[in-house]
């Protein structure tokens, strides 16, 4: 009771002070309604979404409850993009437990069950025992098989990339591997202990450079003048690179041609006979007597010498399941509730799977009835290191099997991780370095664009553990930019674009629970959708807890706090952004929005702008104009401006107008022992007041602020700026 009055409270407080804003002297938003000024035009059913992402097996049961599930849906996001997270830590997707293995011993290649059976509740990856990478941009544990000291192990390229399956030369899509000394070091000798199939053409080169793989256009691969082998002989091979050694950090071994000879797994499948297969490195100096000094530290754990490689085979075995983690059942996924029976956005397994297998997942779901809407192809190509023409080439093979099973199914990706600008790499012999613009002239060099519906990436455009109150003035230009430089890279105009994933940064922290975070969502959302973004999935939907990020400062990526048994405390600042974002802003539903250019004159001594606008014209014919305030001290007082050049005239609110606001002064997270907590805790204030040309509105400090009614259709001049 005493949290109801305190709100009455606020409330008449609000419309008092709303009240009183009409006589007083205020800044402007000026929302430019000129009918062919639109900005772009969504739906809220399929534009405004949320991600399901792989959770601890533990929280499975607890968090797909209907209790749960009720509190989360009332955040308002429609659509679901199903995350998949196996990739990225190097394993194959058990989509489907029940299947079939290329080896009828439980090992090798696994294809998924298509029959529909008993209701899939959890799915798991499985470790690749072949792997070359000690670490990537998502795998956080583990070891590569180069430098384990193991020569019974070893590293294996993907089958998926050689002429068998491509069809063209295996020089088209060379494979490599990189090491890293983690400093300068003198080297003019390497020994390669090659597995089968081995390298029968292959360089070794040094770079020039900081690092190749975060800076691959500030430095130059050279060949050393001894490391060009054009008669690869396999085994193990000591080559002498410099007749004197040279200072090394990173080393990169280029291969062109296979042996096509079988591996350790035998001939009976041929996906064992192709690629390139290396069991350890070793490098260092040779004596002119022949002796080998070796620099490698060579230990079955991530404190090894780092390898990195281009691909890795997929072939696993039963024994490598990693079931603390669970990518969510399909089918509890679909019938749970959480997709509220919207077509959702499905991934296959791509970099570490098989067509096959992908053909099944799909065909299963298919015969299941569940509605897919999008198909994401892969995951992160380029945290694993992926060349953009080696994303191609199995891009191709998967859309192939995939569309034998559903012609019309729409296909896209690459699934880029959060990036700012665009995404470099090694220059190919035209000397071009573009990511996405290669694997589009890749697309249409085998006359295939058709088959890319659309273009996805992830936005987390913050570096963590760097973040200021500042850094809110950023973001609008942020997201309009990375569009802008996907466009620029060649993406066709018709092709629509997604942010599947989103939230201030990859690391959480203190940022994303206090109002901080409600703020940067709102403008997030405003920028993307005006900048001509199609559809975004805030990441993540399900309440997974705090937990330590950025110097300890505890945070979470999803809209509540929960207890260790998983059930929801109180929710975050992001979770009332959202309910003004897709309950009070846009029309919940199927209804075509149309988002006009908005901006506000309010900026601090230093240039920022310190209010930022976004405005709608919703299905129901009502104005709704989402107001973000960064100034987190001050409150700043507006008039809002409806200026339609067509008519040369100016419009404003007219009659019953709702004002729906949320900010600081409505929420303040306090960190603690324990975690931290909010206090005040919401909720949004909610009031009404009567417009007409003269109002004006007040903006609480450090809040984001929903205004909707109608606006006036008797049209004043507009006024001439001088």
């Amino acid at each position: 009771m005493r949290l109801i009055l305190i709100s009455k409270f606020a409330t008449s407080l609000s419309c008092a002070l709303l009240i009183f804003s009409t006589v007083v002297w205020s800044q402007t938003i000026r929302v430019d309604a000129t009918p062919g000024h639109v900005s772009n035009r969504f739906v809220p059913t399929s534009a405004l979404g949320a991600g399901i992402d792989r959770i601890s097996t533990a929280a499975t049961d607890k968090l797909f409850t209907e209790p749960v599930m009720k509190q989360v849906l009332s955040a308002g996001w429609q659509t679901v993009s199903y995350r998949q997270n196996t990739e990225l830590f190097v394993e194959a997707w058990h989509w489907n437990p029940q299947g079939t293995w290329s080896d009828p011993a439980g090992k090798g290649y696994f294809t998924g069950s298509a029959v529909p059976g008993e209701p899939i509740r959890h799915s798991f990856g499985y470790f690749l025992p072949h792997r070359g990478f000690t670490r990537n941009e998502g795998l956080d544990s583990g070891y590569g098989r180069m430098t384990d000291g193991d020569v019974n192990s070893y590293w294996k390229s993907n089958p998926y990339l050689t002429k068998q399956f491509t069809g063209e030369d295996d020089s088209t899509y060379p494979q490599w591997v990189t090491m890293d000394l983690a400093s300068n070091h003198p080297v003019n000798a390497i020994r390669i202990a090659w597995g089968e199939p081995y390298a029968r053409h292959y360089l070794v080169q040094r770079w020039t450079g900081e690092d190749p793989l975060k800076q691959p256009t500030k430095g130059t691969w050279i060949t050393f003048p001894g490391g060009t082998i054009t008669e690869g002989k396999g085994g193990t091979a000591v080559l002498k690179l410099s007749s004197s050694p040279v200072p090394v950090r990173f080393l990169r071994i280029w291969m062109t041609e296979s042996s096509n000879t079988c591996d350790s797994h035998g001939s009976a499948d041929h996906r064992n006979c192709v690629g390139y297969a290396i069991r350890e490195l070793y490098l260092g100096t040779v004596s002119s007597s022949g002796a080998f000094y070796d620099l490698v530290r060579h230990t079955p754990d991530p404190d090894q010498t780092a390898t990195l490689c281009s691909s890795v085979d997929p072939w696993h075995e039963t024994s490598g399941v990693s079931d603390k983690s669970d990518q969510v059942g399909l089918d509890l996924f679909y019938t749970s509730g959480y997709t509220r029976g919207l077509p959702a956005m499905i991934p296959v397994a791509m970099l570490y799977g098989t067509p096959e297998d992908s053909a099944a997942q799909i065909a299963y779901l298919k015969k299941r009835g569940y509605p897919i809407s999008y198909v994401e192809m892969g995951e992160e190509p380029d945290g694993q290191y992926m060349l953009p023409e080696q994303y191609g080439a199995l891009y191709l093979q998967w859309a192939t099997a995939l569309h034998r099973v559903d012609p019309a199914l729409k296909l896209g990706g690459p699934v880029f991780e959060g990036v700012n600008e665009d995404i470099q790499v090694w220059p190919d012999s035209q000397g071009k370095t573009s990511w996405l613009g290669r694997f589009i002239d890749y697309l249409k060099a085998h006359g295939r664009l058709g088959d890319l519906a659309f273009v996805s990436f992830e936005h987390y455009p913050y570096q963590p553990c760097k973040i200021q109150w500042s850094s809110l003035y950023d973001e609008p230009a942020l997201v309009s930019h990375i569009l802008q430089v996907w466009r620029d890279d060649g993406l066709p105009p018709d092709v629509p674009m997604f942010i599947t994933e989103l939230n201030i940064a990859w690391n959480t922290g203190e940022s994303f629970v206090d109002a901080f975070g409600a703020l940067w969502l709102a403008d997030f959302v405003g920028a993307f959708l005006a900048a001509g973004g199609d559809g975004l999935y805030y990441f993540h939907y399900l309440p997974v807890g705090l937990y330590h990020g950025c110097n300890g400062s505890m945070g979470t990526f999803g809209l509540f706090t929960v207890d260790a048994n998983y059930q929801i405390q109180q929710p975050t600042s992001q979770f009332f952004a959202s309910q003004l974002i897709n309950q009070e802003w846009v029309l919940p539903g199927t209804g075509e929005h149309r988002i006009f250019p908005a901006a506000s004159d309010i900026t601090d001594p230093a240039g920022h702008v310190l209010v930022t606008a976004y405005a709608v014209l919703r299905p129901d014919e009502q104005w709704s104009v989402m107001v973000v305030n960064k100034d987190q001290e001050n409150p700043h007082t507006v008039r809002v401006v409806f200026h339609d050049d067509s008519a040369g005239s100016e419009r404003f609110f007219k009659g019953p107008v709702s004002v729906n606001s949320f900010g600081s002064e409505q929420y303040h997270w306090h960190p603690g022992g324990d975690g931290g907590k909010a206090d005040p805790d919401g909720p949004v204030l909610r009031s009404s007041i009567t417009a007409g040309p003269d109002t004006t509105f007040s903006l609480a400090k450090a809040s984001v602020t929903v205004l909707r009614g109608k606006v006036t259709t008797s049209s004043a001049p507009a006024k001439r700026s001088k």
